[in-house]
């Protein structure tokens, strides 16, 4: 299995952020790695991600892809020989690209169900849905762009809210494989977010009782991050101590 780095430009990604239950997180992590917390809650949340001239390094940008992206992430740490490290992990991932649903754990690390997106932005205001063909997974979200970064129990502003998503630029993604997560690195040397007021959420992931049950699972913050250029570089597979089913 082949996965090669790619560049691109992350056009819109908004990160949709809830406070979770710690205990209940840890359920959903496989083995080595473990939920991050913050203020005594684990950091869970969505990523919305519109991304343009994706492609291979060497391969002109106007030719590169653009597609809607979705993940559902939560904030992990894990030992390493070198210390503690921290990142992301992804239980599912969903795009409104066939191209990306067929090489997703292929060409490009995690697995990557076909979703159908609905889209309505404007400077201030950005609303995301969608709804994966299977028929397993959905998400809505309006958020308002904001000055300031208001009502988080995660974070005291948006330097710290800011830094600990920087901070998280790795992530594990779920395969078909049991026994091992993909592995990808998040590259961006104009790194720049927006605080964003929450309007409406909704989520198969985090509105399921199965998964969170009541007070588990609460929305928290919102971030923006529009017109950044970014690389991506896989990194080597994780292998899995236990496994985790997921829907």
């Amino acid at each position: 299995m082949i996965h090669l780095p790619m560049l691109g430009v992350v056009e819109r990604r908004l990160l949709v952020n809830y406070r979770t239950d710690p205990e209940t997180t840890a359920r959903l992590v496989p083995a080595p790695l473990r939920p991050q917390q913050v203020n005594g809650w684990a950091v869970a949340g969505i990523c919305l991600i519109r991304l343009g001239r994706l492609r291979p390094p060497g391969i002109a940008g106007v030719l590169g892809l653009r597609s809607e992206n979705a993940a559902h992430r939560i904030a992990v740490e894990w030992d390493t020989p070198d210390g503690l490290a921290t990142g992301v992990y992804i239980p599912r991932r969903d795009t409104g690209s066939r191209i990306n649903a067929v090489v997703g754990g292929r060409m490009f690390p995690g697995r990557h169900h076909l979703a159908r997106f609905d889209t309505r932005e404007t400077a201030q205001d950005v609303r995301v849905g969608f709804a994966s063909v299977d028929g397993t997974a959905s998400a809505r979200v309006q958020v308002r762009a904001s000055g300031v970064l208001t009502g988080s129990q995660l974070f005291a502003d948006l330097e710290q809210a800011s830094a600990f998503f920087r901070n998280g630029a790795v992530g594990y993604s779920v395969t078909t494989d049991d026994r091992h997560l993909d592995g990808l690195a998040l590259r961006c040397d104009a790194w720049r977010v927006e605080a964003a007021e929450v309007l409406a959420a909704e989520s198969s992931f985090f509105d399921d009782p199965a998964r969170f049950p009541a007070g588990g699972a609460i929305l928290d913050c919102a971030l923006l991050m529009r017109d950044t250029p970014v690389r991506w570089e896989p990194l080597a597979a994780m292998s899995t101590v236990e496994h985790v089913g997921h829907r």
